[in-house]
């Protein structure tokens, strides 16, 4: 959809050169009647550009491509209605294009969920401070087969992690028979007080969607507005605490392995690849199975505290969830998994509804070392 778009706007601003070729007597066109000055022409040229410089944008500068969306629109139409007879039909595009524009600026508009994300994520940044280094003697208290992955991970010697940055991409679907929607996703952790950020923005059915999943303090929420208007999910309460505390138990086992070490999570062993572990979080107890491989990676967390969305997206079906993961590979001086699942293991079956990609990952933004 975003190709078809971005083919939209080069083809309607190539069009706007035959205005700019007609002023300035470039070529004869028949099919256009109506004489066009110079100084006109040079606005066809101006829209032309606008509009190519539109389609680059909406890849190099997509947050805020809609300004010169919005511009091009302006001209473009100023143009078109001094040449009615011959463009009125480009008057088409440009309403395609404002319709896009708006929903772009909805996006990004004060009320709008990257607004609030930005605002929380700023207020988390402001209490960056230099952490301490991870040391081998931090690792004491823990199992042997989470020491190993830690020190895989290449978190010692390095500061102790207070936050994470993480960008994702993937694709996600409401249920084992519904179609895949794919995502992009930016995600801040903040352990020092412990919150958990989600932002995601994809197409459902060619119709954008940004979901925010917001864990600040002990309460929870998800929230998903289709085409930035319209709020299809709407979750919160206990239930919805309780899924985002072991989403925040699983975000540190499997980005920040460096905080295993934080002093509200318990460890018991179970053999030389599975580990037992607790985590609480604002009086909330939560505990997931973790598996590892022979090279020492983390294969997979289960969990049974994290209930599936039901259909009316306010609440919950309780439902064992995992996270297989694969493909660890170096991220900077740390090394991680870099593809991911979440899998809801339904009575009816075990179905898998996401799959991501880690594409950059940062820690403790903003904090000198």
């Amino acid at each position: 959809m975003k190709l078809i778009f971005t083919l939209i706007l080069v083809v309607h601003g190539l069009i706007h050169l035959l205005g700019a070729a007609k002023a300035f007597g470039i070529a004869a066109l028949p099919l256009l009647t109506q004489p066009i000055s110079r100084p006109l022409g040079a606005l066809w040229l101006v829209a032309a550009a606008l509009f190519i410089t539109a389609a680059v944008a909406l890849f190099a500068w997509p947050r805020m491509w809609w300004v010169v969306g919005a511009v091009a629109v302006v001209v473009s139409q100023a143009v078109i209605i001094t040449s009615w007879s011959d463009a009125r039909f480009g008057t088409i595009a440009n309403v395609l294009v404002l319709v896009v524009v708006v929903l772009a600026w909805l996006a990004q508009a004060p009320g709008s969920y990257r607004a609030q994300y930005s605002r929380d994520v700023a207020q988390g940044l402001g209490r960056a401070v230099a952490m301490p280094l991870l040391t081998e003697a931090d690792l004491a208290p823990l199992p042997e087969v989470v020491r190993r992955y830690v020190r895989l991970s290449g978190a010692i010697g390095l500061p102790r992690v207070q936050s994470f940055r993480v960008r994702f991409r993937g694709q996600i679907r409401s249920g084992p028979d519904a179609r895949w929607m794919s995502f992009t996703g930016e995600q801040h952790n903040f352990f020092d007080k412990p919150s958990r950020l989600f932002l995601m923005d994809g197409v459902m059915f060619g119709v954008p969607f940004q979901a925010f999943h917001r864990f600040v303090g002990p309460e929870a929420t998800m929230r998903v507005k289709v085409a930035s208007v319209f709020t299809m999910v709407d979750a919160h309460g206990p239930q919805m605490d309780a899924a985002e505390t072991v989403t925040l138990f699983n975000d540190l086992c499997v980005m920040a392995p460096g905080a295993m070490v934080d002093p509200a999570i318990g460890w018991q062993q179970v053999d030389a690849h599975t580990v037992y572990g607790t985590f609480t979080n604002a009086g909330r107890t939560v505990r997931a199975v973790l598996t590892f491989n022979d090279l020492g990676e983390l294969t997979n967390f289960v969990a049974d505290g994290r209930g599936a969305l039901a259909k009316d997206g306010t609440s919950f079906t309780p439902m064992r969830w995992s996270t297989p993961l694969s493909a660890y590979r170096d991220f900077g001086a740390h090394r991680l998994m870099s593809h991911g699942e979440g899998v809801w293991h339904a009575e009816a079956g075990t179905f898998v509804y996401l799959r991501f990609e880690v594409e950059a990952i940062e820690y403790n933004v903003g904090a000198a070392h």
